[in-house]
């Protein structure tokens, strides 16, 4: 799988995609990550690529054209491409649509919009799909890119050291517990339920399903 990220500020990747899983993903060739950026396709001797925006209103919006040549540059002759256009109108991301990416496409195109936003005419040029990642608005499509990459990445086989790792395919409740048994704050004792510690799988598994 091939990430191809169009954003102003790829350094806001860099300890992110260096560590953990993902870092191993990226050592191990399982992903490659690549970043183009709008102001390295602009004519601007300053390397500017915000505009106010036509209609009056607040901040910035990146303009299309040093876009659409970063998008272009990212596609190149490429097939099985999906290109995404971060947008708090978009479409739900969750782990269906992460799946239905990492067996469908081989590049992923993440445009990270910025400012006040991104020109609409970058979207409708590539026929890209509007995506959100939730009910509420962040600062630039960066951290939106890095949540998409992330849960995609966790699909490709051999990501994962046990595929069971994936929670989607597991019987759990989002309680987890390890050692020691008995922890005390505050005077108080939090232990760790009775049946974790049984060892009667069906009794554990009844209260995963509960839970």
């Amino acid at each position: 799988m091939h990430f191809h990220i169009i954003t102003l500020f790829p350094e806001a990747f860099e300890s992110y995609l260096g560590t953990s899983i993902i870092g191993r993903a990226v050592k191990d060739k399982k992903i490659k990550v690549s970043f183009y950026n709008p102001r390295d396709f602009t004519k601007n001797p300053y390397k500017r690529v915000d505009q106010k925006p036509y209609g009056g209103g607040p901040g910035m919006v990146i303009e299309a054209e040093a876009t659409i040549k970063a998008v272009a540059k990212a596609i190149g002759r490429k097939k099985n491409i999906k290109i995404i256009f971060f947008a708090a109108s978009g479409v739900n991301f969750t782990n269906q649509r992460a799946r239905k990416y990492s067996k469908n496409y081989k590049h992923i195109v993440l445009i990270c919009g910025h400012y006040e936003g991104m020109d609409a005419r970058v979207r409708k040029v590539f026929k890209a799909e509007e995506v959100s990642i939730g009910p509420y608005i962040v600062t630039g499509g960066e951290l939106p890119a890095l949540v998409v990459l992330d849960s995609v990445t966790r699909q490709i086989s051999g990501v994962l050291g046990n595929i069971a790792s994936l929670e989607e395919n597991r019987i759990t409740n989002s309680d987890v517990y390890t050692r020691p048994e008995t922890i005390t704050y505050k005077g108080k004792k939090y232990e760790v339920p009775s049946v974790l510690l049984s060892g009667h799988h069906k009794n554990i598994e009844d209260w995963k399903k509960k839970s």
